[in-house]
């Protein structure tokens, strides 16, 4: 098992997704996407850079959430969110996250600013990958710091 991060100063922005299968998307985000289970359990969480996916299965209502059920997407081309990662070199991640069964619905693809292309997780759900191609902008693999392994930000 993974550590958790360090208790947080404020707050932690964590990604949750809804599963028909939670060891199946476990094995996705760690085997493919090199995250590290941090809980395992009917309710998994995976340290991914430095963030988490919680993973859990779909349900009814509670009493604090009284009108919502969770579920996976129905339609997987309809969209209302998704997750993005950025990566210092798209290209290298691009061929590594094929050859461990990521399936890419284009390759890489040059943007005014970006290169990036999308993924979904077993479920359906979307997954940007992108990478900075702005030598100013703020997430320019220039701007950051050298010492810094590019797999903390993938």
């Amino acid at each position: 098992m993974a550590e958790l991060p360090p208790k947080p100063e404020g707050i932690v922005l964590a990604h949750f997704i809804v599963s028909d299968d939670v060891e199946r998307s476990r094995r996705f985000y760690t085997e493919v996407l090199g995250g590290r289970v941090a809980f395992a359990g009917e309710v998994t969480y995976v340290a991914l850079a430095n963030s988490w996916i919680i993973i859990n299965v779909g349900g009814g209502p509670t009493d604090d959430k009284p009108t919502v059920i969770l579920e996976t997407p129905r339609d997987p081309d309809r969209v209302s969110s998704f997750l993005n990662i950025r990566v210092r070199d798209i290209e290298a991640v691009y061929a590594e996250w094929s050859a461990r069964g990521a399936h890419f619905l284009t390759p890489p693809k040059q943007h005014q600013y970006e290169k990036r292309c999308y993924i979904r997780d077993p479920d359906g759900h979307l997954i940007e990958v992108g990478q900075t191609t702005d030598p100013d902008g703020d997430w320019s693999p220039a701007r950051w710091p050298a010492s810094t392994p590019a797999e903390e930000y993938e």
